[in-house]
């Protein structure tokens, strides 16, 4: 055993002793570089022989000596502080941790006192019951539904005489009507152009998106669309709190066995007994993540099929559901559109690229300017007979060939000089959007010019703008080459604008 022992200490006194000697080397190092005495000796012995620039020569070591050893404390002290602020974070994050936990705690305990407290009271006073272990079971009565709003439009819809609908006005006399309307009726003053630009975004895009500053009444324009066809917009104030679907459509309440419906989830279900056009205004959509609570609607209204644009409400079917809920799914209606209102400032988020692709931005700059308008009478529009026009108007006014053999140019020239490309949704919509605002009484290079400026140059933003900025003008000379010197007037302004930020 003894000489195992001595083989153990030999084999491992090489790496002991070089353990040591680096110590020992590291101490002696340091001692060497911070011995005072030994500089000052240096000093002495070559203060006799050192004079005049010799001087200069050791004050100027000395300061040097100084600024290392300064540095090197520095370095000693950004260690240890570094050290320290890490230890102090992990310390806090473990706090936090441990405040979670404990907050956690704290919840089911208040539960369990919650549920204990309303096992207290009278249960023939109220809809809720309670099993053996405290949990809620529902109580409704066999007449009663769950879904109390929606079960009233049910009953409503029982006895209820549709009116005559408005099915013989075109788009470019409904865009007149509309403006005069709001004019003489409101005293909203708007552009005809504008009001082309809202009525043909009817035709390619569910989602409208009104953006610009403070004040120019972009809440007012969808507010006064739904009186002028006799049925208001209903309003959706966004909250900066909304995290999903559930602040659009509302929630099942576990506790009551009762379904929490929206204002935008009654209308959504009145709609699909209706013929009307039903207006949702998401006001300052942007005060909290779209992609958050819309998700789900921009994915389901992208199906090509409005039979599958279905939402999920509950996960199953009860007898006394309401009868256009079929096992907890409700179809969306499609006569109904979705308008959201946007303020580019500080408190707001920005709009992806996700959501701006799915929907036509509208941008709202300018205040009106006042006008006699004739005044004109809000009109019962039939949903039918609008998606009717919209419809007929890419029949009547396809987009010609050669424009689109312009866009297809312009695409590849984005392609080659700025690695950017839009897709086969885009296309999509310049031949819904396009043919719509000709009917409205515009003019297709005008849509055309309006549709590449908002919904492809804008991705421009998003770029470095000091790597693009020598391309800028070659695409301004391409813009004037293919579609004709100067006609291209919404792009060519965005990218003077873009020259200027650079």
């Amino acid at each position: 055993m003894t000489g195992y022992n001595e083989f153990f200490l030999k084999f491992m006194e090489p790496f002991f002793n070089g353990i040591i000697s680096l110590f020992k080397q590291i101490g002696l190092s340091l001692f060497q570089i911070f011995n005072i005495l030994n500089y000052i000796d240096v000093i002495k012995d070559y203060s006799k022989e050192l004079s005049g620039a010799g001087v200069i020569m050791i004050i100027l070591a000395s300061v040097a000596l100084l600024i290392l050893f300064g540095l090197f404390f520095y370095l000693i002290y950004r260690v240890i502080t570094g050290f320290i602020k890490y230890r102090h974070r992990v310390s806090h994050q473990q706090a936090i941790i441990d405040e979670i936990d404990n907050l956690n705690n704290e919840v089911v305990k208040l539960k369990g006192e919650n549920q204990k407290f309303l096992a207290m009271s009278d249960p023939s006073t109220g809809n809720i019951e309670y099993d053996e272990d405290g949990n809620v079971i529902n109580k409704l009565g066999e007449e009663e539904s769950r879904f109390f709003k929606l079960s009233q439009v049910d009953e409503s819809m029982e006895t209820y005489t549709p009116e005559p609908l408005n099915e013989s006005i075109n788009l470019e006399e409904l865009c007149q009507a509309f403006l005069n309307y709001a004019a003489s009726e409101m005293g909203l003053y708007y552009n005809i152009d504008l009001i082309r630009l809202f009525i043909a975004s009817f035709a390619s895009n569910r989602l409208i998106i009104l953006q610009g500053i403070s004040g120019t009444g972009k809440t007012s324009l969808a507010y006064a669309f739904g009186n002028f066809i006799n049925n208001d917009a209903v309003i959706a104030p966004v909250q900066p709190s909304w995290r999903d679907s559930s602040e659009l459509f509302g929630y099942f309440n576990e506790f009551t066995k009762r379904f929490n419906e929206t204002e935008v989830l009654t209308k959504m279900y009145e709609a699909k007994y209706k013929d009307n056009i039903y207006i949702t205004l998401l006001d300052e959509m942007n005060i909290s993540r779209v992609e958050y609570y819309f998700a789900e609607m921009l994915s389901i209204l992208e199906l090509p099929s409005s039979d599958e644009w279905v939402i999920d409400l509950v996960p199953n079917a009860w007898d006394n559901d309401p009868k256009l809920i079929e096992n907890g799914r409700l179809k969306i209606p499609t006569n109904m559109w979705y308008v959201g209102t946007i303020n580019n400032d500080d408190s707001t988020f920005m709009i992806t690229d996700k959501v701006y692709d799915r929907a036509m931005p509208i941008n709202i700059d300018d205040k009106g300017i006042p006008f006699d308008a004739p005044k004109t009478s809000p009109i019962n529009l039939s949903s039918a007979h609008f998606v009717k026009l919209l419809n007929q108007a890419m029949i009547d006014n396809p987009v010609s060939e050669e424009t689109l053999r312009k866009i297809s140019l312009m695409d590849d020239y984005v392609i080659e000089k700025f690695r950017l490309a839009f897709g086969n949704r885009i296309v999509k919509q310049i031949k819904e959007f396009v043919p719509a605002y000709l009917a409205c009484g515009g003019e297709e290079i005008v849509a055309i010019d309006y549709l590449i400026a908002h919904k492809i140059l804008r991705k421009f933003d998003q770029l470095n703008l000091s790597y693009i900025r020598n391309e800028i003008d070659g695409f301004i000379e391409f813009l004037n080459n293919t579609f004709g010197e100067g006609t291209m007037k919404e792009c060519l302004t965005y990218l003077e604008r873009l020259k200027k930020t650079i």
